[in-house]
């Protein structure tokens, strides 16, 4: 057997003025041939399980290219069309089955559903070719995707801990109906709701109770059952929550458990949005918990580069900053000038930088606005560490050249990066020295993923609503190619 493994991830933030191009994607985890399956083999991600489960068959894998950029704007048509052709020209070599490890929204120049269109050009060079599909829990579901494959599902963690388990269920599905064992048949149901980042962690309500169903499914007989809960960054007719359920042999079956689930969201859809805090009120709150023992997880949300963001808006920690919170951490801010300063000055040397601030997002009407600190440079490095935690285990983490500033004395620590890289690892901290649990505050421009690395260190949590093209104001985002009707813009009947 000869099986096409690959992997093409980008989660675009239509309203970031980031570029998405290959250099972008060559920052985060670029791999064309056998360094993609050298890159990804000892991982917890779908595309390590796929190569696991493909050894395991005594299979021969192609690997074209595994590709993922962190989170920015639009993806170039250059570079879509460089990853998208390596893949479409594997397949068209001639396989027996494609594994592929997707996300589900990607944005390009000149295509609106990345993921659709990929497995559309698949299809039509490999029309009987059997094809699986992971895709995160942040995927904007399109007809066009599950039409042109033969099996798809999507994590159930947020923060993603199961994309390796997710990976290796729907790789079975696909060899199980290689080996005949199965006739998968899907069931998709789109939701209208755009329901927000910040209410869709797996642990709480109203996303528990849409994963527990999907789980009920699936241990009730179903081959595969996914809740997306969609990514709301991005300004396309497709972007909102869905419900796609895989089953064995009967599409109506697969069909109503599909609308089931839908109902099930769109009863609890004012669940999905976000309550706001005044910045000021919030910090009041932090300033007044005390010593809890451990560290209060500050989460400055509308500036996280997971989710698209610039990591250079410096409202919030100017605000933590004059509010006199003490033995703060912080993680990360993305300046590459302020680190080459740091780096050419040396460690133990006193700068001054006018740092962050460098990004101007028009998107949402927001100029670019550095904030001047005086510290001690703390630490330098090459920004290089593995992650150790539950999410992205194995995966080699690239900061690039990473520098700390050291404000009054370590009153807060400043962890600045010359790479994208949104804090869901302790790494982040420790590869530069810091020893995250000994401190009293950790500043983390983060939604959820946070957990995955902080949760267990977390006394207590305090979401700040600051500024950046990650939001959860929609009155910030001028949205224009939404389908209608959806929740909350429009009246939606349960």
């Amino acid at each position: 057997m000869k099986v096409v493994v690959a992997m093409m991830k980008h989660e675009t933030n239509t309203f970031s003025p980031i570029v998405t191009d290959l250099a972008r994607f060559e920052a985060w985890g670029l791999h064309f041939g056998p360094a993609a399956e050298r890159a990804y083999a000892d991982t917890a991600m779908p595309m390590g399980a796929y190569l696991r489960l493909c050894r395991e068959r005594g299979a021969e894998v192609v690997t074209p290219v595994a590709a993922e950029a962190m989170p920015g704007g639009i993806v170039t048509s250059d570079a879509y069309e460089r990853l998208a052709t390596a893949i479409v020209e594997a397949v068209a070599a001639g396989c027996d089955a494609v594994l592929l490890d997707l996300h589900g929204a990607m944005v390009a120049e000149h295509v609106p559903d990345g993921e659709g269109e990929l497995l559309r050009r698949l299809r039509a060079v490999a029309p009987d070719v059997p094809i699986a599909v992971t895709c995160d829990l942040h995927c904007n579901l399109t007809e066009a995707m599950v039409e042109n494959c033969d099996a798809l599902i999507g994590y159930k963690t947020y923060p993603h801990v199961d994309m390796a388990e997710q990976g290796e269920r729907i790789a079975r599905v696909l060899f199980d109906m290689i080996d005949g064992k199965v006739k998968p048949v899907m069931g998709f149901a789109p939701i209208p709701v755009l329901a927000q980042t910040l209410r869709m962690g797996t642990d709480d309500e109203p996303m528990k109770s849409m994963i527990d169903a999907a789980r009920a499914l699936e241990a009730g007989g179903m081959p595969a059952a996914t809740v997306f809960g969609g990514f709301p960054m991005a300004d396309v007719a497709h972007a909102g929550m869905a419900a796609v359920v895989v089953g064995d042999g009967d599409p109506v079956a697969a069909q109503a458990a599909a609308d089931a689930l839908a109902r099930l969201a769109a009863d609890r859809r004012d669940d999905f949005l976000y309550a706001h805090e005044a910045l000021e009120t919030a910090l009041e709150r932090a300033a007044a918990l005390g010593d809890l023992g451990g560290p209060v997880i500050l989460l400055d949300h509308a500036d996280n580069c997971g989710s698209g963001g610039t990591q250079d808006v410096m409202g919030v920690l100017a605000a933590v900053i004059e509010k006199g919170l003490k033995d703060v951490a912080v993680g990360a801010i993305w300046d590459p000038e302020a680190v080459r300063r740091m780096v050419a000055a040396g460690p133990g040397v006193e700068v001054t930088l006018d740092l962050g601030g460098r990004t101007d997002m028009p998107a949402i009407g927001l100029r670019g606005r550095p904030l001047r600190l005086t510290g001690r440079v703390k630490a330098v490095t090459d920004g290089r560490f593995v992650v150790r935690g539950p999410m992205y285990t194995g995966v080699t983490v690239e900061m690039g050249p990473t520098a700390v500033l050291s404000i009054d004395d370590g009153r807060v620590d400043v962890v600045i990066t010359s790479h994208h890289h949104e804090p869901w690892d302790r790494g982040v901290f420790t590869s530069v020295g810091i020893e995250p649990e000994a401190k009293r505050y950790l500043l983390l421009k983060s939604r959820i993923h946070y957990r995955a690395g902080f949760a267990p260190l977390a006394r207590a949590t305090i979401t700040l609503d600051g500024e950046g093209v990650t939001t959860s104001d929609n009155s910030k985002l001028d949205y224009r190619a939404l389908r209608h009707p959806l929740h909350p813009f429009d009246r939606v009947n349960g």
